[in-house]
């Protein structure tokens, strides 16, 4: 049977499926139960340095068959708060990355620095929020902010870096490109698309804030677009998101070159029950299709083509 292990910027998971920022990330509990269900590893909710309500209701509106659209403008505990829900998943042994978000390279780093004291494996940089005002992609479709902010947080933690980043820019390479020099140990992309929904009846916005993030399976083409891109242009693994349902999506961001996956809609559509499916499902796939381990897969689709090389660990 093909082995399912993943090494991502040397963290070894069980297998190559996170729980995705945003999605059953607010208590330890959850966390904890994705992980119990079968989930590789997990990443929290961004957290901030201080409590954020979020936008007013409606912040969420579902298609079923192929997406979600939300704005729920990051709302967090702070990051005072919060350090006792990563404790209690951790007390549980689940591989936990911590989200954080910032308003600016300084803010990152502070916010970075504490999320470390709580004994997240890595750090996730929330780059890329497509409508949180000053913050997220806000901050992240600059590649010299970019590489700013990575500096700052690498300089300041001693686990690995990653950069999650935008979809909602002209040149997703550049930014992948700033978060290397910047020192991150890798890239998670994508996060959603901006995107809104409009109820002609009420002549207004479905979301409180108009603008919101497009995730689920419309993006799957998008996300792996940009994971095809990243993976021909870097040296530094990438954590592929998008639109993963099923086995095979898994395995075609994998041949894309991601060498983890991030499931988000699929829970909030499904339940964590998901992430059982899908690592139960992953090593006879594997084996079908050919492939010794999960390793095996990751970046198979480009076989033939020239990549940079770096002695950074995968």
């Amino acid at each position: 049977m093909a082995a399912v292990e993943a090494n991502l910027a040397g963290i070894r998971l069980r297998n190559p499926f996170l729980l995705a920022s945003g999605i059953w990330g607010e208590s330890g509990e959850s966390l904890r139960g994705a992980y119990e269900a079968g989930a590789g590893g997990v990443v929290t909710k961004s957290i901030g340095a201080v409590p954020r309500d979020g936008y007013p209701n409606p912040t969420v509106e579902t298609f079923e068959s192929w997406g979600m659209l939300n704005a729920m403008g990051l709302p967090n505990p702070g990051i005072v708060e919060y350090p006792q829900e990563v404790a209690r998943a951790r007390a549980a042994g689940v591989p936990v990355i911590g989200s954080v978000f910032a308003g600016d390279a300084d803010g990152f780093a502070d916010v970075g620095r504490r999320m470390e004291s709580t004994g997240v494996l890595a750090l996730e940089l929330n780059l890329s929020c497509p409508h949180a005002k000053g913050l997220g992609s806000e901050v992240g479709s600059d590649p010299g902010e970019v590489e700013r902010v990575v500096r700052a947080v690498v300089r300041a933690v001693k686990i690995p870096v990653l950069a999650k980043l935008t979809p909602n820019t002209a040149d997703v390479v550049a930014l992948g490109l700033a978060a290397e020099r910047g020192g991150a140990a890798g890239v998670s992309a994508i996060n959603t698309l901006r995107a809104m929904s409009i109820d002609v009846t009420l002549r207004r916005p479905v979301l409180a804030n108009g603008l919101g993030g497009l995730s689920g399976a419309a993006v799957k083409p998008v996300g792996l677009a940009v994971v095809w891109q990243l993976f021909d242009a870097l040296t530094v693994p990438i954590v592929g998101i998008g639109g993963i349902r099923t086995v095979d999506d898994s395995i075609a961001y994998a041949l894309a070159g991601a060498r983890a996956v991030e499931v988000g809609t699929a829970v909030a559509f499904g339940g964590v029950g998901v992430f059982g499916e899908l690592s139960r499902g992953l090593p006879g796939r594997l084996d079908e299709l050919g492939f010794r381990s999960w390793e095996d897969a990751v970046g198979a689709a480009h076989a033939g083509r020239s990549r940079p090389t770096s002695s950074v660990p995968s």
